[in-house]
Formats: structure tokens, sequence, C-alpha cells
């Protein structure tokens, strides 16, 4: 969403106001590069020159660029009592190398009764900036203050300038403070403005704003070249809104231009704002200012960076209609782009056009199409196309792009035999594969060409191929590289061959090629998805010797499937081995390990290692306090898990809901409901929201506390908060009203259930019939078992409720009301026979109902 700025800022270029005919003048005769450069220049030669001086210039000229040079020589000698800062400044100009301009700086320097000024100094910072050559032009800089030379105030301007554009920051500061401090230059406002526009090369905002209100103090007004350096640095710092600020400045005062709207859009597409860019590029259509071409390059290649290919194309289609030269390195970058976004349509069309215009496509572009295309076809009419003066390099990559175009498109089989035709083996007779016959002619497959293929049938599981092929390579003169080596182990692993994986390491050790850590990692896993501890190890100890770190997932993995089958100790014994290998391992695999012995109810242990990585500085997150807590109350070690919650306090944790839900299920189960109900209060005023698991475990205890009244009150609550109650918080308060002795009020919930078309497990019905016949009331106890008898819902022989039903079914089966509907379901097969054939008599016998 844009900025209450940007929208008035933006909302400027929409108004309808006239343009002030001298702001266009201001705007279209300044760019940012009119300033004159404020140093002395003479051409080779001043029109003040005399033909002596001339006869002097060209002497040392002569002297420095012809060898041998001879420092000692009388001519040179004579020259340099002669020596003027005109005809240093003129020798200068005349040099195209810098190094023997410099080494005639320094033989001036040292001749009698000659001193360099200002313009000498900057004419030497001139051709040392031209040349990039920081070291000299940083000893020049302090040359020129320790020798106390005055300066005009463009002559300093120029030398910052020179110090700037090779991003001499720090030095550009120092010698402006130096020579005003010095006395050698009273700064004017163009010394500061080329001050502003070296430090806005770098990202010192500090240093911009400083330097710019020292600027006012002295009463220099800030103009377009004082903001517009300052806006380059704000944009360069990533300073939106005070971009924006100085941009309001600027267009408030009519000295936007092309140059100050191009530092915008190109800050907008380097922040990621592309619609913002492109829309200050159509404002600047609206001013009549265009972007240059460089501009439009790099803001082309900017939008595809933020995936914004569409952009892309609208400032493509600007730059055609402005007359702009298109060349293959824009198409190569949006056909590129295309491709990528699978637009192959697009990426076909603008490979047409630049045919039509003349602009033949490069091999880069030809592969990216042809690795794309999703049909064999369209790839053989793209190979056709190319031309046949193609070197091997590029027929190579040509030939590799189709391998990885079939690869890419499911045709793994095909980009197989394509690659098996080309190392002399015959066709399988397919007739697409027949068509590309007419590359093997030109092409040998190179090591990418079998690495893109291993790689396919890697992944399509036919590793035998894969590794059969591999082994192929060495007949033809092609070398395997590390990443088939990595990529074949890898796939090895995957499906648990680690056997041969092994081989292949030795093997490529032999060759020459060090193990990575995917290569080792890559075993790792596979020995940790067997369980092999001992193996898993013995790589952890051969990583460790080549500086590799095991990667966290396959450790953790390995303690998950250790305790899932019961193997906790196993597990923590591993976790120990890790730490003694250097490696410490995650705090998930810890909790894990924790969860594993809380599983197999060995608690103490549990907490032994909770304590012990306590102990050694390891810190637990949330969950491991919450598996911790978890695990004593379940053990019902509610006092225990109070003093872990208090330690997780301490320690700065948040606990969240399932932290509390764990202590109020401990303490109901505990038959201390009294100490959970308050815990509900403390929750909602922590702004922890309790959840549906909160509410259903609280209303479960207060039924078994037999305070079916507050059950029921704080399940209005539970909807009033609109936490909805799911399947087990209704079959809760079902049975929990049934015990209470209250199944008239269960019945109301069981039928709200079933209109919510929630299914209700066996013991909810059992448990409405056991209470209703508790309450003398046999015919709601038959309606609810003939409910069963319609879902075929029984407890099976195991089942505790099994009893209970056999025992009701008899009691009914005794009862006047309900004796004759019980026997017509037991004749007609309704009930099963496990469930009448024996039930308990009136003397606690067993006898056949009747």
């Amino acid at each position: 969403m844009a900025s209450p700025r940007i929208t008035k800022i933006l909302s400027v270029f929409k108004s309808s106001k006239p343009i002030n005919p001298c702001n266009l003048i201001k705007l279209f005769s300044c760019t940012p590069f009119s300033r004159p450069i404020c140093t002395k220049t003479h051409s080779y030669y001043s029109s003040s020159f005399t033909s002596d001086h001339s006869g002097i210039v060209d002497g040392l000229i002569s002297i420095f660029t012809k060898p041998p040079f001879n420092p000692d020589s009388q001519e040179l000698k004579e020259f340099g009592l002669k020596l003027t800062t005109e005809i240093v400044e003129t020798v200068l100009s005349g040099f195209k190398s810098w190094k023997i301009a410099h080494m005639f700086f320094n033989w001036a320097s040292n001749q009698c009764g000659y001193r360099h000024n200002c313009y000498a100094y900057n004419a030497m910072a001139s051709i040392l900036s031209s040349a990039r050559q920081n070291a000299p032009l940083r000893v020049l800089a302090l040359d020129m203050v320790n020798s106390h030379c005055t300066l005009s105030p463009g002559a300093l301007g120029f030398f910052i300038r020179c110090l700037g554009g090779q991003g001499l920051v720090e030095e550009a500061n120092l010698l402006f403070d130096q020579v005003k401090k010095m006395g050698l230059c009273v700064p004017n406002n163009y010394s500061y403005n080329c001050l502003l526009e070296a430090i806005s090369k770098s990202s010192s905002i500090e240093l911009i704003e400083t330097r710019l209100k020292e600027m006012r103090d002295l009463g220099w007004m800030p103009d377009k070249y004082t903001l517009t350096p300052v806006l380059q640095g704000y944009c360069n710092a990533g300073k939106f809104e005070k971009a924006w600020d100085i941009f309001s400045q600027l267009y408030e005062r009519g000295w936007v231009d092309s140059h100050v709207l191009s530092i915008l859009v190109l800050s907008f597409s380097k922040w990621g704002e592309v619609d913002k860019a492109f829309e200050l590029i159509e404002r600047m259509e609206y001013f009549n200012i265009r972007l240059n071409q460089k501009t439009f390059y790099v803001l082309i290649h900017g939008f595809v960076r933020a995936s914004r290919v569409d952009k892309a194309l609208q400032l493509f289609d600007k730059m055609r209609k402005l007359g702009f030269a298109l060349d293959v390195s824009l198409y190569d970058v949006l056909i590129g782009a295309l491709c990528k976004n699978n637009e192959l349509e697009k990426a076909l069309y603008l490979f047409s056009e630049m045919k039509e215009l003349g602009i033949y496509p490069d091999v880069g572009i030809l592969t990216k199409l042809i690795s794309s295309l999703p049909r064999e076809r369209e790839m053989i009419q793209l190979i056709e196309e190319m031309p046949e003066d193609l070197d091997t390099k590029a027929m190579t990559l040509l030939y590799n792009s189709v391998l990885n175009g079939l690869v890419n498109n499911g045709s793994i089989n095909k980009a197989y035999h394509l690659l098996r035709a080309t190392m002399g083996y015959e066709s399988n007779g397919d007739i697409e594969v027949e068509r590309f016959f007419m590359i093997k002619k030109f092409v040998h497959p190179d090591t990418t060409s079998f690495g893109l293929v291993i790689d396919g049938l890697c992944r399509a599981n036919k590793l035998d191929l894969a590794l059969a092929l591999f082994r192929d390579m060495d007949g033809i003169g092609c070398k395997g590289s590390l990443v088939l080596y990595n990529n074949l182990i890898d796939g090895l692993c995957n499906s648990n061959r680690v056997e041969e994986c092994y081989e292949l390491l030795r093997e490529m050790e032999e060759l020459g090629f060090k193990p990575t850590q995917f290569t080792h990692n890559s075993i790792y896993g596979c020995l940790c998805r067997r369980e092999d501890i001992a193996g898993a190890l013995n790589v952890v100890r051969e990583m460790r010797v080549h500086g590799h770190v095991p990667w966290i997932k396959h450790s953790t993995l390995l303690v998950k499937k250790l305790c899932k089958h019961g193997r906790a100790v196993e597990a923590r014994d591993f976790l120990a081995s890790m730490v003694r290998e250097g490696f410490l391992p995650d705090i998930v695999a810890y909790s894990a390990a924790i969860d594993g012995f809380l599983k197999i109810q060995e608690v103490d242990r549990a907490l032994e290692l909770f304590r012990d990585i306590c102990d050694r500085g390891y810190c637990p997150d949330v969950v491991a306090f919450n598996i911790i807590i978890n695990g004593l109350c379940k053990a019902k070690r509610i006092s225990e898990a109070q003093d872990v919650l208090n330690e997780m306090l301490e320690k700065g944790f948040v606990p969240s809901v399932v932290t509390y839900n764990s202590l109020i299920d401990g303490w109901c189960k505990n038959g201390d409901i009294d100490l959970a109900v308050p815990c509900l209060s403390r929750m909602v005023g922590k702004e922890w929201e309790p959840n549906i698991i909160t509410y259903t475990t609280l209303i479960d205890g207060l039924c078994n506390a037999g305070r079916p009244d507050d059950a029921l009150e704080l399940w209005n609550e539970m909807e009033r908060k609109s936490c909805s109650p799911n399947r087990i918080a209704f079959m809760a308060l079902i049975q929990g009203l049934c015990k209470c002795g209250r199944p008239d009020a269960a019945l109301v919930y069981f039928r709200e259930m079933e209109e919510k078309e929630m299914t209700p497990d066996t013991f909810v019905y059992v448990a409405l019939i056991d209470a209703f016949l508790s309450n003398s009331n046999p015919p709601l106890a038959f309606d609810i078992l003939k409910m069963m008898v319609h879902n075929g819902n029984f407890p099976d022989s195991t089942d505790r409720n099994h009893l209970i039903l056999r025992d009701a079914i008899f009691k009914m089966s005794e009862d006047a009301r309900t004796s004759s509907d019980v026997k017509n379901l037991i004749a007609d097969g309704s009930i099963p026979a496990i469930l009448y054939t024996t039930c308990v008599g009136s003397e606690g016998g067993l006898e056949p109902i009747p």
C-alpha cells in the first residue's frame, strides 16, 4: 500500500496546473553535469604560450616518453629551471600513461624554484582518478595539504570530485576539513555541492545531513546541485521518506529533470517497488522527460530480477516506440525470464520479432528456448534454424539444452537414448529421437551432457541405468565430476542402497575428488533413516575430519524413529555421542528424546535428560518445557510440573496455551478441580486465549467432580467467546452429565450433536442408556438403543462398555415397558448375539434372555 507521502507526490504529477515556462527552461537547460569544472585547462598549446614555452613542452614530453630515460641529462636540468605551472599542466595533458604523468609530476615537484599550484594538482588528480589509481590519489591529496597549496573554491570542489569519483569519501571529507582549518581555502556553495556529491556515493546519511546543515549555517542556500546528491544519498541508503522530502523540494522549485527522476525510478526498482517505478516513468512522459537508453536497460534487468516480467515488457515496448536501439542482450534477458515463468508463447513471439528486425539470436537464447519447450517437434524446429557455422562449443550447448528439455518434460528415456546415440550406440527406433540425429554428426557429449541425463535418471529412480551410463562415460573420454558423484550417491541413498554409495565414495576419493558436506550428509541421512546408530556415528567422525557438519534434520529424524520404536535410551546415548564428537544437537532432537522416555513411562529419565541439557547451558525452548510439563502431569506429579513452569517463567519464556492445558488436565485428573478453574481466569488475564481443549478438559473435570451446573455455565461461556465446540467437547459434556445423573440435559446436547452431523462414539450411547435406566426411564434408554442398532455401532467384547450395555439390555428385557421391543430386536438379529446370549441374572449369575 502506498504511503500518504507517495500518493501526495504522485498527485502533483496528475495536476493539470500549467507548467511555469521559466521552470521548463531550467528543467531542460541544466543537467547535473552542466556545471563548469573549476580548474584551469590548457589546450595543447595555449595561445598565451611563447614558442620557447612550446619547445620546453615538446622537449619534456619527448624526454619522459622516449627510452631510455635519463634523469641526470643536462637538457632535463635546463628545462627544470624554466618550469611554470602552465607548462606542467600542458605537459601532463600530453601524456597517455598515468605512470609517466605521475613520474613527471614528482620530478617537477623537486625542481628548484618551482612549486605546484592548485591547478597542477587538479590536473594530476584528474589523470589518477580517470586511471582509477586510488593509492597515489590519496598520497597526492596529502601532499597538496602538506605543501600548504592555496585553492580556489572551484579547485577544491574539482579535487573533491576526483576523490569522490573513486569512492574515497573519507579522504574527500578529510581534505575538505583540512584546507578549511588551515585557511588554504574558503569553501563556497560549489565546494559543498561537490563534497555532497562525493558523500552521496556512500550510505553515510549522518555525514550528508551534517554537511548540509553546515552549509546552511554558513549562509549558502541549497540549489539543485545540492539537493540532487542528497536525494541520491538517501536513495542509496534506502531512506524512503527522506528521499521523498528532498524530491518534493526539488519539484516545488522547478528543478526536476530526467536525472533526478532517474535516481528515483532506479531506487524504486532497487527497493522492489516496480509499480511505483513504472508510474513515475509514465509521469516523466507527461513532462516530456524521457529516460535514456542506459536507464531503460538497467530498469528492464532490475524488473526481471524482481520477477516483474510484465512491467519489463512494457518498458521494452516503450523503448521500441521511442526508437531506441534494441540489442540481443535485452531479448536474451526477457526471453529467459519468460521461459522461466513458462510463458513460452510470449517468448517465441519475441524470438520471431528479433529475427524480423535482423537481430539473430545467440546460442544463449536458443538454449533457453529449447530447454523450456514442452514438445519435441518445437525443439526440432528451433534446431533446424540454427546457423551452420556454429563452433563446437556452441553446438554442445545446444545439444545439452535438448537433453535438458527432454529431461524437464519427463522424456528421460528419450534423453537417455539420444545421449547413447551420440556416443555411437544404435538407436532404439524411436522416430522422434531419430530426428535429433542431425546433431550427433556435430556433437561430442561432454560431462554436462552426462550430468543432465544421469540426474534425470536418478530422480526417476532409474538408478541402474544411471550407473551404467556413468560407467560408459570413460569409454568416450568423458571424466566424472564431483557433482555427478554426489547426484549418484544421493540417489542411491534415497533408495537405501548405501553399500553402493560407499563404493562410489571410495572411487571418487581415489580420483582426487574430495567429498563435500552434501556427499557425507546424503550417506548420513540414509543411515539415520535405517536407524543404524553405529554407521551414522562413523560418518559423523569422518565429517569432523573434513570440517563438515551433519545436518540437524537427519539427527532429529534418527532420534524420533528410535523413540517411536521404544528405543529412547539408545536415542539419548546417540545424542551424547554427537556431543562428544563436537556437534551439539538441536533442541528439537533433545525434545524428541525426552518425549520418547515419557512415552515408555520413564519419567525420571526424561527429567534427568531435561536437567542435563539445562545444566550444560543448552536452553530448552517452549516446546521442550511443554513436553516435560505434560509428561509430569500425566504421571500425576503435578507439583513438579508447577516447579518446571516456574523455572520456565524465570528464564523469560512465555507459557503457551498448551502449557496451561497440560496443567489443567493434570489437576482435573488428580481431582484438584479448584486449582484448575482459576487457571482459566489467569489465561484470559494474560491474553492467552483458551482453546477448545482447555474448555473440554475443564468441563470433563467439573462433571467428574459432581459440578454439572458449573460445567454447563462454562459451556455457555465457551460459546459466547465464539469457541465452537467440536465432537470431542460434545461427547465429554454428554458423558459428564450422564455421570452426574442428568441424562435429560445430556440428551439435549446429544440431539444438538446430531443436528451438527457429528457422529458420537459408542461410549456416549452406552452412557445415555445407563443413565436413563438409573433414572428409571427404560423407554428413553430403549430409544437410544434403537439409535445404536440403526447405526450398527456396538462395543466389542474387549471394551469395558460391553458389559455395561449387556447388563442394560437384560434390564430392558425384564422391564414390562420395553421387554417386547427388546425381544423383537433380538429376534430380527438387530442386536449382536454376544450381547444377549448370556446376561447378568437377578441372582448375580449368568442366564440366557428368554
